[in-house]
C-alpha cells in the first residue's frame, strides 16, 4: 500500500526534481516508510511507500531488466505468487519479491492483457521509455484511486488530487456546476471532480497516453449469469469456500495483520474467518458516550463469542468537529458523510498496533445488503402486475391528492426505475437545491447521471439493477473512497476481501431471491445463510445499522450550532450560497421542526472543504 505521483515532461515545465518530490510530499501519509523517484525527459515519477511485502525489497519506482519500462503501483495483488511462478517459467528475471514486479513483467508479456489475470487492488502506471507511452489502469471496483489532470498538454496523474498542488502548471479551479450534483448525491457520481480539469479513472478501466492523446479503455464488465436451479444451501456452501479462500489471499503479508469489526454480519464474518487461523487477531471498534448510537457493545461480545482480542475507542462530539478540516482535506473532495469521521479515529487507533487491516466493505453491494433493493424488488412486482397506462393514471392522481399510506409509492411506481433511484436525490431534491444557492445553476435532473448506469443492464430485475449501479456509483465514489483516505490518512493498509473478482463472479450467480428476498424482507439472504453456519445468530441476522453518529442530536446542542451557524454566515457561505436559508435549515433542525441533519452537514462540509484546499492551501 502506497501512493504515487507523476507527469509527462513538457517545455513548459520546470526542472522536474523538486516538482515532483514536493508532489510526494504531499501524500506523505499514503507512505511514511520511504520514497523515491524516477526522472527522464519525458516523465517523472515519485513514490511514498508503506512497506507490507518484501520489506527489504519491493522499492519502487521499479525498473524491467534493461531500464527500458518503469512502473508505480499501489495496492496488493493477491495472487502475485502464482503470477510469479508463470513469469519466472517464461524466462523473466525478478529482483524482488514484490507483488509489485509481478505487474511489470506481467506487462512485457501480456501487455494489457495482464489486467485480466490480476487478483487484487490496484492502481498503476508503467512507463514505456522506448515507445514514450504511458499506460495505466485501477482495479475492477475502484478500491484504490487514481486521477489525472489534462489541461493545455500537460498530463498530471497520481493517487490524490492534493499530490498536484506543488506543479506549476496545474490550475486549481472549482467546478462550480457540480456543486448542485454533489448537494443531490453527497459526491459526483462520475468520472469528474469538483476540480476543473480533474478527473476519475473509472474502476475497471485502463488508459494509454502517447504523443499528448489520452485514451480510456474498459477492460472489465461485470455481467450477471444467474443460476435459479441451485439451492440455497448450494449458494451457502459456494460462499463458505470461496470466501475462504479470498480471506486467507487478503492475509498475505510481511507484517501483522488486524480486522475491524462493528456489530454487522459483514465484518463479523471476516473475523470469524480470519479468527480461524491466527486465534490473537486483534480487532478493532469504535464508538460514541452515546449508547444508542454506539456500536461498541454488540462488536465486545461477539470478539468475546469468538475469543478474540477487541482493542477500541470512543469518539466524542468535541474531537468529531475538530477533526473535520484534516478530514476533509485527506478526502481531496468534499464528502458529507460523517461516518468518515468515526472511520478516521477507528484507522488512527488500529495503526498503533498494527500496519494492515481487514474491513468489510462490499458485502451490501455485492450480496444484496441495502434495503432499497428490497423496495426495488416490491416495485419489481408492482411493474409487473400492473400495466404501464394503469401506473402512469395512478401516479397522476396520487400527485394530485392530498399525503396518504401508499402515496409515494403510488407516484414512485409511475416511474422507471432510475428515475426513482433514491441515491440521485439523497441529500437534496432537484427542486430544493437552488433556493439554497447564491447563484442559478442550470443542470439536468440528478438522476440523468445515473440513467446511463441503467442503460446498461436492462434486461436485469430491479433490484439488480440497484446493485449494478451502486457498484459503479455509491461504492466507489462513497464507501471506497472514505475507506481508502482514512485509512491512508493514518498510514494503514485497509482490504476488503468480499471486493474480490472470484467473490463478485459468484455474487453474479445468485438468484435475486437469495440476495434481497422481498418475500421475507431479508436482505443478503444467502451471505447471512453461510454466516449463521459459524456465528451466533443475532450477529448473522442483525439488521443492518450502516455506521451510526450521534451529529443529529449533536447539532442541537448549543456548542456545535454555533460553530455550524459561524460557518453559514461566513465569507465562504456567502459566496456559494443564500445565508438565511442555511441558517433557517439549521434552526428548523435546533427546534425539532425537522430533521436536517444530512443537509445541514452538507453544506458545512462543502465550506470546511472549501477553506482547506482554497482559503489555507
Amino acid at each position: 500500500m502506497c501512493g504515487f505521483v507523476g507527469f509527462m515532461n513538457s517545455p513548459q515545465a520546470p526542472a522536474p526534481g523538486p516538482v515532483i518530490r514536493a508532489m510526494a510530499d504531499r501524500i506523505v501519509h499514503r507512505g511514511p516508510d520511504d520514497a523515491h523517484y524516477y526522472e527522464d525527459e519525458g516523465v517523472a515519477l515519485g513514490f511514498r511507500r508503506l512497506s507490507i511485502i518484501d520489506l527489504e525489497g519491493g522499492r519502487q519506482p521499479i525498473l524491467n531488466e534493461d531500464g527500458s519500462k518503469v512502473l508505480v503501483f499501489n495496492g496488493e495483488i493477491y495472487n502475485y505468487q502464482a503470477l510469479r511462478e508463470d513469469l519466472l517459467g517464461k524466462g523473466h528475471t525478478f529482483a524482488t519479491r514484490s507483488d509489485s514486479e509481478t505487474i511489470l513483467h506481467g506487462y512485457e508479456e501480456y501487455g494489457a492483457g495482464i489486467l485480466q489475470k490480476l487478483r487484487g487492488m490496484f492502481a498503476f502506471v508503467i512507463w514505456d521509455k522506448k515507445e514514450k507511452k504511458l499506460f495505466g489502469a485501477r482495479d475492477i471496483f475502484g478500491i484504490k484511486p487514481f486521477y489525472y489532470y489534462h489541461k493545455n498538454g500537460q498530463f498530471l496523474f497520481g493517487s490524490e488530487i492534493k499530490g498536484f498542488l506543488p506543479h506549476p502548471c496545474f490550475e486549481k479551479e472549482l467546478d462550480e456546476d457540480m456543486i448542485p450534483l454533489y448537494l443531490s448525491y453527497e459526491y459526483i457520481p462520475d468520472e469528474r471532480t469538483i476540480f476543473q480539469n480533474v478527473w476519475k479513472l473509472p474502476g475497471a478501466h485502463c488508459f494509454t497516453y502517447q504523443d499528448g492523446q489520452l485514451h480510456i479503455e474498459r477492460y472489465y464488465r461485470i455481467r450477471y449469469n444467474v443460476e435459479e436451479d441451485k439451492s440455497l444451501e448450494y449458494w451457502e456452501r459456494e460462499i463458505t469456500r470461496e470466501f475462504t479462500e479470498s480471506v486467507a489471499m487478503h492475509q498475505v503479508s510481511d507484517v501483522e495483520v488486524g480486522c475491524f469489526l462493528s456489530s454487522g454480519v459483514d465484518s463479523s464474518y471476516v473475523v470469524k474467518e480470519i479468527s480461524k487461523g491466527t486465534k490473537k487477531v486483534k480487532t478493532f471498534s469504535v464508538g460514541f458516550d452515546e449508547e444508542k448510537y454506539s456500536e461498541l457493545p454488540y462488536a465486545q461480545d461477539f470478539s468475546s463469542v469468538v475469543g478474540v482480542p477487541n482493542i477500541s475507542n470512543k469518539v466524542s462530539a468535541d474531537e468529531f468537529f475538530e477533526a473535520m478540516p484534516a478530514i476533509q482535506y485527506f478526502m481531496d473532495e468534499p464528502l458529507p458523510n460523517p461516518s468518515e469521521i468515526p472511520l478516521y479515529f477507528l484507522a488512527q487507533n488500529a495503526r498503533k498496533y498494527v500496519k494492515v487491516v481487514l474491513s468489510g466493505e462490499g458485502a451490501d453491494e455485492l450480496f444484496g445488503g441495502y434495503p432499497m433493493y428490497l423496495q426495488g424488488g416490491h416495485f419489481q412486482d408492482y411493474t409487473q402486475k400492473v400495466p404501464r397506462p394503469l401506473r402512469k393514471m395512478a401516479k397522476a392522481a396520487a400527485s394530485r391528492m392530498p399525503s396518504f399510506k401508499g402515496k409515494r409509492f403510488l407516484v414512485r411506481g409511475g416511474m422507471e426505475p432510475w428515475q426513482r433511484f433514491m441515491r440521485a436525490n439523497y441529500v437534496f431534491q432537484s427542486s430544493e437545491r437552488q433556493k439554497f444557492l447564491k447563484r442559478p445553476i442550470a443542470t439536468d435532473l440528478p438522476e440523468t447521471y445515473s440513467k446511463r448506469y441503467f442503460d446498461e443492464v436492462p434486461g436485469l430485475d430491479e433490484p439488480t439493477q440497484l446493485q449494478y449501479v451502486d457498484m459503479h456509483t455509491w461504492m466507489i465514489y462513497d464507501i471506497l473512497l472514505k475507506a481508502d483516505r482514512m485509512s491512508m490518512a493514518n498510514s494503514l493498509e485497509l482490504r476488503v476481501p468480499f471486493l474480490d473478482k472470484k467473490m463478485l463472479e459468484l455474487s453474479t450467480r445468485i438468484p435475486a431471491r437469495f440476495r434481497a428476498d422481498c418475500a421475507t424482507e431479508t436482505t443478503k439472504k444467502a451471505l447471512r445463510s453461510a454466516a449463521l453456519k459459524q456465528l451466533p445468530e443475532r450477529t448473522a441476522n442483525k439488521k443492518k445499522l450502516g455506521f451510526p453518529v450521534p451529529l443529529s442530536d449533536w447539532l442541537r446542542q448549543d456548542k456545535y450550532y454555533n460553530k455550524v451557524k459561524e460557518a453559514f454566515q461566513s465569507d465562504i457561505a456567502e459566496k456559494f450560497f443564500v445565508t438565511k436559508e442555511l441558517v433557517k435549515l439549521l434552526d428548523e433542525h435546533k427546534a425539532g421542526k425537522a430533521l436536517h441533519m444530512q443537509k445541514i452537514w452538507s453544506f458545512y462540509t462543502f465550506i470546511v472543504w472549501y477553506d482547506q484546499f482554497f482559503v489555507k492551501n
